[in-house]
């Protein structure tokens, strides 16, 4: 099994997950976050936080993750409050509607909380909402190994970790 580290986040790929963990190039007094991508489908290069670019080369048994980083001022608010990183997610948790991008036959869901002082969201799409009993499963093995380290300071410049290319 694969395993991808960077950034404070520890991800164990399991079979048939690609991955990659980056913070994106900033400018001016942006600053930079952790971005964490997990997909049945091979990455590419441009593909955006949540998906864009990749999720219309889905097929209904892929499977494409993300968890992202937002402010550290983020944390404490209402929509951070859940504590620690969902671990066990059921199909009634995907629907049609949550989609960034809403594609016929695909579901998705989407989770905000706080781990480890660190504010994320997880956001999920499944190939197939039918087929998400037999999909969820495979993502709640991603999840159960999915470990968030507290910030040790400020994120500089883009760096990527994972996959074969490293």
């Amino acid at each position: 099994m694969a395993v991808l580290r960077a950034h404070g986040i520890e991800a164990p790929l399991p079979d048939g997950f690609e991955g990659r963990i980056f913070v994106r190039p900033t400018s001016g007094a942006e600053r930079a976050h952790a971005v964490a991508q997990f997909s049945t489908v091979a990455l590419p290069a441009d593909v955006g936080d949540f998906g864009g670019g990749l999720v219309t080369l889905m097929r209904e048994n892929d499977i494409f993750a993300t968890l992202f980083e937002y402010e550290p001022e983020s944390s404490g608010t209402a929509l951070f409050a859940r504590r620690g990183i969902p671990r066990a997610l059921t199909a009634d948790d995907f629907l049609p509607y949550v989609l960034r991008r809403g594609l016929v036959g695909q579901s998705g869901s989407q989770w905000f909380f706080t781990e480890s002082g660190r504010p994320f969201t997880f956001y999920v799409v499944l190939g197939s909402h039918a087929r998400r009993p037999e999909l969820v499963p495979r993502v709640n093995e991603l999840l159960a190994q999915l470990a968030v380290s507290p910030a040790v300071g400020p994120v500089t410049g883009p760096v990527a970790a994972g996959g074969p290319w490293n």
